[in-house]
């Protein structure tokens, strides 16, 4: 497939008359890829959120079943893409290709999962009038949802289909009824722009106006404060930085009309070994967290990313040490990822209170060397600046004394995406403070398992207190992500 460098807009291909470019980047080479990619103008930005707008007044006017047909037909022309999407995409990430495989089929999953919603369920209450009632009669109430209106998505870098173009965001904002306008992510804009010709073509099949979708490409900031600006844009769905976003918020404070920003920021997940586990299973619990964390080499929002540990941990740190010695090092999404990595762990590395528990091997200078380091409590708690999230291979072991100390730990923590809790029946019964502080500090609690990976279901809450997302009422994956883009209405004595 023959790629365009340009931007999406309202069933337009345009961009050719850009002052700028850029390029991606491939990580597995270390150098740039020649495709030229086209930056999207101010007045781009402008015509591509005036044309959702204007989808936006056909497009909530369609039936749950319409835009389940949709929805099905974006996943069926994602499909259509074949192996060519999985091939650039590797070319544009250095992910590998079953990952990427198996990431394609749950956004196409996702995409289908709130088509079915949208078929099964119903969001409308009622209250039957009670004319007789005392002091006043009692009128008749139907509580239903409209959707908000258009909606900015913000592409991630680390996930190129679940988590961008026509990701979780999208698919749940259409499935509200929103139109969507995508910054694609400059780290895979080819890949971005094959996944928008796949809801072109969606859109072209099911008749739906072409302004209910567009993506901007880019790797210019401006674009972003202009799009989160702009009047018709209703919320935003942002996947990325705490710092990224609050330079985002301030934006958008300063709108005449406020709107709420959905970001999804990260966490360093915590994981708490209790004793009884530790001593039976610790060489095992050992391996596991290593390969949890070498997961998509760290770059997982949900990666783990701090170990609570009981002191009597040699097996266990042991077993660390040799199996992180045995795996090879991989690349990170871009350069620049890279830098910050390469800066925070350095910074690790010198800190006196850590002691390096863990370093992986290192292949290439442009690779992520995985590193585990070690703390006591006592020195974790006097340096909150140890919280701050590592994005790549790394992790930090805290060794607790007792539950006291191990209840000041979480105390001591901010928002999380997930905790896992680690133990034996024993430990489990002995430790209910310990869970239930945990669950004041994450939007998901594990028992036993490993952080890495996140269901797409109904039940599924992918989110946390700030500043793992900035509403904690809210997820970004399942099938009640589309809630975020609805409100309620009120509708009193309708015939």
């Amino acid at each position: 497939m023959n790629l365009t460098g340009k931007s999406l807009i309202a069933g337009k291909w345009l961009g050719e008359e850009s002052q700028t470019v850029f390029y991606a980047f491939n990580p597995a080479r270390n150098e740039p890829m020649q495709q030229v990619f086209f930056n999207a103008s101010a007045e781009q930005t402008k015509l591509a959120c005036s044309a959702a707008q204007q989808a936006f007044l056909a497009y909530r006017r369609t039936s749950a079943a319409q835009r389940a047909a949709f929805l099905c037909a974006i996943a069926d022309e994602i499909a259509g893409l074949g192996d060519a999407l999985l091939t650039l995409t590797h070319e544009e990430t250095n992910l590998p290709m079953a990952r990427l495989t198996g990431e394609r089929g749950r956004t196409m999953g996702q995409l289908r999962a709130f088509a079915s919603h949208l078929q099964d369920s119903s969001v409308v209450l009622q209250e039957q009038a009670e004319p007789n009632c005392q002091p006043l009669p009692k009128p008749a109430f139907t509580l239903t949802q409209l959707p908000l209106g258009p909606v900015a998505v913000f592409g991630a870098s680390n996930f190129p289909y679940a988590f961008s173009t026509l990701g979780g965001d999208t698919a749940a904002a259409l499935a509200a009824g929103c139109p969507v306008v995508v910054k694609g992510h400059p780290a895979h804009p080819g890949t971005s722009e094959l996944m928008a010709l796949a809801i072109a073509r969606a859109i072209e099949t099911c008749g739906m106006p072409p302004g209910v979708f567009s993506l901007l490409q880019t790797n210019q900031v401006d674009l972003a404060h202009q799009l989160v600006a702009d009047p018709h844009i209703q919320a935003v769905g942002f996947t990325g930085s705490l710092a990224v976003a609050r330079h985002l918020q301030r934006t958008i404070s300063e709108r005449e009309q406020p709107i709420p920003l959905y970001a999804e920021l990260g966490s360093v997940n915590p994981q708490v070994l209790l004793p009884e586990q530790i001593a039976e299973r610790g060489k095992a619990l050992a391996e596991q967290l290593c390969q949890s964390l070498l997961m998509g080499n760290g770059q997982f929002c949900t990666s783990p990313g701090l170990w609570l540990v009981p002191q009597d941990n040699a097996a266990f740190a042991a077993r660390v040490k040799a199996f992180l010695a045995e795996q090879p090092s991989d690349t990170l999404l871009t350069p620049g990822i890279l830098r910050t990595y390469q800066s925070q762990t350095q910074s690790l590395a010198m800190n006196s209170r850590l002691q390096q528990l863990g370093l992986g091997s290192l292949q290439q200078s442009y690779h992520a060397q995985a590193m585990v380091f070690a703390v006591s409590a006592a020195d974790f708690l006097a340096n909150p600046q140890l919280q701050q999230e590592v994005f790549g291979p790394c992790a930090l072991m805290v060794s607790y004394q007792d539950q006291a100390q191990l209840l000041a730990l979480i105390a001591s923590l901010e928002g999380q995406l997930t905790a896992s809790v680690h133990g034996s029946a024993g430990d489990i019964a002995q430790a209910d403070e310990v869970v239930e502080a945990l669950s004041y500090k994450v939007g998901r609690l594990i028992y036993n398992q490993m952080p890495t990976g996140v269901e797409v279901c109904a039940a599924m809450n992918h989110g946390g207190p700030y500043p793992a997302s900035t509403d904690v009422r809210s997820t970004s994956v399942g099938l009640q992500a589309m809630q975020r883009f609805l409100r309620p209405l009120c509708v009193q004595n309708a015939s």
